[in-house]
C-alpha cells in the first residue's frame, strides 16, 4: 500500500470525469482520457463509475481512484455514498476509494463506507471539507485525505473560489497524507498546492471537461468585445 502512495507522492493525479450525458460520457472516451493523460505525465486517475473504471483498469498502469456519484433524493451525499459501490469499485480494480467524509445525512453511514473500503484491501481517501472531517477519517483508518468538499458544503460554500489552502496545511499537520482536490484550475494552482504541504494534486475539469474549458475562453472573448 506504501508504494501506491509513494507512486502519487509530488505528482499530478488527473481526474478523468466528462460531463454527465455530455458527447464525451462515454467508457472508450474516458479510457482514451486516461491514457492521454499518463502520456502528459500523470501519475494517478480519479475514475468516476463502474463502467468507466472497467474500461480504464486494463490500459493504464498508474494508481486509480476510483469513485461512484449518486443523485439520491434524500441527501445532497454524491461521493461513493453507499457501502455497496465501494465493494463494486473493489471488484473493478480501483487502487484507493474515495468517499465523501462530510457530516452530512445518508442512506450508508460515512464510517461504514469507510469500513467496507478498508474491508476490501483498497487504500481509503476521505474527501472531507473540514478539519473535523480529516480527523475523523484518520481516525477510521482512511489513508489519504482530500480537500474535495470544501466549499461545496453548507458550512463552507462562503469560503473563497480558490483551492482552500487553508485545510491542506490542517490536514497537513494531521500527518496524513494530502490529496489537494477541488478549484485548481491553472499550473500555478497546482504549484501552490504542493507548496503549502499537499503531497499530489488532483486536477479534472480544466484537463477533462472540454465543454468547461472552452466556456471560460467563450466568455473571455466576449467579455472583450
Amino acid at each position: 500500500m506504501s508504494a501506491i502512495l509513494e507512486r502519487l507522492r509530488g505528482g499530478l493525479v488527473a481526474s478523468c470525469q466528462p460531463i454527465d450525458d455530455g458527447p464525451m460520457d462515454d467508457p472508450h472516451i474516458v479510457a482514451a482520457m486516461a491514457r492521454a493523460a499518463v502520456a502528459g505525465g500523470a501519475v494517478g486517475l480519479r475514475i468516476e463509475g463502474i463502467d468507466n473504471l472497467r474500461a480504464v483498469r486494463p490500459v493504464v498502469d498508474v494508481p486509480i481512484i476510483g469513485i461512484v456519484k449518486s443523485d439520491l433524493p434524500d441527501t445532497p451525499v454524491r461521493i461513493t455514498v453507499r457501502v455497496h459501490e465501494a465493494l463494486e469499485l473493489a471488484e473493478a480494480g480501483a487502487d484507493i476509494i474515495a468517499y465523501d467524509a462530510t457530516n452530512r445525512p445518508r442512506p450508508d453511514p460515512r464510517e461504514s463506507v469507510l469500513a467496507a473500503i478498508i474491508g476490501a484491501g483498497r487504500l481509503a481517501m476521505a474527501d472531507g471539507s473540514t478539519l473535523e472531517d480529516g480527523q475523523i477519517a484518520l481516525a477510521g483508518g482512511a489513508t489519504i485525505l482530500g480537500t474535495t468538499m470544501s466549499g461545496y458544503t453548507a458550512a463552507t460554500d462562503r469560503l473563497n473560489a480558490g483551492p482552500d489552502f487553508g485545510l491542506i496545511r490542517a490536514y497537513r499537520d494531521l500527518g496524513a497524507f494530502v490529496m489537494a482536490e477541488g478549484r485548481i484550475n491553472t499550473p500555478e494552482l497546482a504549484r501552490q498546492a504542493i507548496a503549502e504541504g499537499a503531497d499530489a494534486v488532483t486536477v479534472g475539469s480544466a484537463l477533462t471537461r472540454l465543454e468547461q474549458v472552452t466556456g471560460w475562453f467563450v466568455d473571455a472573448v466576449r467579455s472583450a468585445r
